[in-house]
């Protein structure tokens, strides 16, 4: 009896297709993709050098849009220059670190860019961050200057007095509403640079391609976020893979930019993307599910970043006849589902989605440069798929101690070459460093870099993203660091031992923070309202469990690693679950129990979280 024939699978790109579009891309992008492979061999070109170009090539156009304020590219690089000069007097030099903790404005930019021009770098501080997560981002990259804007002086104040600054360490303050004065012991950076000159500094052409422009921080397996060093040549690739190749924007673009810039698809996508291309940028001050496509279509915007939440929030906005009736037509980002994505589409009446797949710290990724639906696109650099094993939560070796690469339509754990051009910068932390490598992969002496994630082969060098393992998973847009979970959980007086995980709540993207907790008292004597006080003071609030699970024990591997594996699959699900299951609602700060009433309500997607 013959086999029936296997339904094809929708999600696997079609081959002839493939080839006419790739065609189409190499006749009409292929010099300038050969133009961005030599940028790190040649070892020239700045960033600093983009911005000078483009106050020249595109003087009179409007390079940013906040508020009241617009700035052509002449005006921005003048205000780009003021602050150059400014820490060059300073005595700041190549090599330096200038610390920012800046909400969207665009003196983010400015100041980011300034540094950029004398090979100082800038370490973007994630403006969510409180406590001892903040102190340790600031220990960690310690800036010779600190520049605190006025909405985040308050969380800075509280950890200053744990930096132990030396006389070397200059603090400066940004004005922003004027509600709050300059505080002592700081400067106001913004009437010292006013009268300050605006032609270009001298020190622009001494920078190389390669120089460090900047720190950005990602979640990292020791419980704190990990600084991840970008070069100039990473900014400059973001111009022309997600600006020009990716996006197609050019100086008649408009970029509605609302993620934060502090992460990278809020920077990259948002902000040097449509910079490099001349276009316009309209930052907005955080991401407003309700005034979103107002402000789209106030700004006359065509185009705009995503996470996948964002698009999440968008669709579950309630349909109106004003959805389609936008300028926009192109958004760039990674993270947009596959059951959402044709809706999303149509819906808002978007002609492309750019879609990417990478991370500050990995040395390559994918971009929907043939703009095939449902895929994060093609990756250009070296990278492989390979077998996994969820359960004991490792790649699977063959008898040749080798890994092996998935099949046609199979998931498994994506890798990228670290080796030459594309050698990992790493971190800060050599530790966290070779913590991300695999080393003899597919031969002996080969290094591969870890992404952490689940991707789908589907073909022609194509994926798709399906989820992230280990100790991180994305949620609200944001990485989590299940470790630094974990860290605050375990000095918590009346938890002996927990662990924290992402689970899956319908109708929402990534993964929702869950912890398993055995406590050292009762749990009629268990403390919930000051738990969550303490991971609401010590964690951003993306990072707060929105589950509990009291066990009376936690089972582990032979090495004592906490097994996750069966407490993901289990999840929530109060109908398989005998231990008492506690969840924080959206807009709450304490706990309740889990009632089956609760629950159903969940599964059905009534609350919004």
């Amino acid at each position: 009896m013959l086999e029936e024939p296997k339904p094809k699978d929708p999600d696997l790109i079609d081959k002839k297709e493939f080839r006419k579009r790739r065609k189409e891309f190499y006749s009409k992008y292929g010099q300038i993709g050969q133009d961005m492979i030599k940028l790190s061999f040649e070892n020239k070109l700045s960033w600093g050098t983009i911005v000078e170009r483009n106050a020249e090539k595109y003087s009179d156009n409007i390079a940013i849009i906040f508020e009241d304020i617009k700035l052509t590219y002449k005006e921005f690089n003048e205000w780009v220059n003021r602050y150059a000069h400014y820490f060059i007097s300073l005595g700041l030099k190549k090599g330096d670190v200038i610390e920012v903790m800046i909400t969207n404005r665009p003196e983010l930019l400015i100041i980011l860019f300034a540094s950029g021009k004398l090979g100082a770098i800038t370490s973007l501080i994630n403006t969510d961050l409180r406590e001892k997560s903040l102190e340790h981002c600031l220990k960690v990259t310690p800036g010779r200057v600190i520049i605190i804007d006025e909405g985040c002086f308050e969380n800075f104040n509280k950890v200053k007095s744990n930096l132990t600054l030396s006389e070397d360490q200059r603090l400066f303050f940004l004005p922003d509403k004027g509600t709050t004065t300059c505080p002592e012991g700081f400067v106001d950076i913004s009437q010292e640079v006013c009268d300050l000159p605006i032609h270009n500094p001298l020190t622009t052409k001494d920078i190389k391609t390669l120089d460090p422009i900047a720190y950005l921080f990602t979640s990292g397996t020791t419980g704190f976020p990990k600084a991840a060093m970008v070069d100039h040549s990473i900014f400059i690739i973001a111009y022309y893979s997600h600006g020009i190749m990716n996006g197609e924007l050019t100086p008649e673009d408009i970029m509605y930019t609302s993620l934060p810039l502090f992460h990278g698809t809020g920077l990259y996508m948002g902000c040097l993307a449509p910079f490099g291309c001349g276009a316009t940028i309209a930052i907005a001050r955080k991401f407003s599910v309700s005034r979103f496509w107002d402000e789209i279509r106030k700004y006359n915007a065509t185009a705009f970043p995503y996470v996948g939440e964002v698009c999440r929030y968008l669709m579950n906005q309630p349909p109106n006849s004003e959805d389609s009736k936008n300028s926009v037509r192109v958004v760039i980002g990674n993270g947009l589902r596959s059951d959402i994505w044709m809706d999303f589409k149509k819906r808002f009446n978007i002609p492309k989605i750019a879609e990417i797949y990478g991370a500050v710290d990995i040395m390559g990724g994918f971009l929907n440069f043939l703009n095939f639906d449902c895929t994060v696109g093609i990756c250009p650099s070296s990278y492989a798929i390979v077998k996994y094993d969820i359960d004991e939560d490792k790649p699977i070796r063959g008898e040749d101690r080798f890994m092996q690469k998935v099949g046609l339509g199979e998931t498994g754990l994506c890798l990228f070459q670290s080796a030459g051009a594309l050698k990992s910068r790493g971190y800060t932390d050599k530790k966290a460093t070779e913590s991300k490598l695999f080393r003899n992969v597919f031969k002996e002496g080969d290094v591969w870099f870890n992404s952490g994630d689940l991707l789908r082969d589907i073909g022609c060098n194509h994926a798709q993203f399906i989820d992230r393992l280990g100790d991180t998973f994305r949620w609200k847009g944001n990485n989590v660091s299940t470790t630094e979970v974990e860290k605050i959980l375990n000095v918590f007086e009346q938890v002996l031992f927990s662990t924290a995980y992402g689970v899956q709540i319908p109708n929402t993207d990534g993964r929702a923070g869950m912890a398993a907790i055995v406590p050292t008292v009762n749990l009629k004597d268990f403390n919930l309202k000051e738990l969550a006080a303490s991971f609401n003071k010590n964690l951003p609030h993306y990072a707060v469990p929105i589950f509990l699970r009291f066990k009376s024990n936690l089972s582990t591997t032979a090495t004592f690693k906490l097994k996750k594996g069966k407490l993901k699959e289990e999840s929530y699900n109060i109908e398989n679950i005998d231990d008492p299951l506690y969840v924080m609602l959206p807009h709450e700060s304490e706990y309740v129990s889990l009632t089956k009433e609760i629950y159903e309500n969940i599964q059905k997607g009534q609350y919004k979280f």
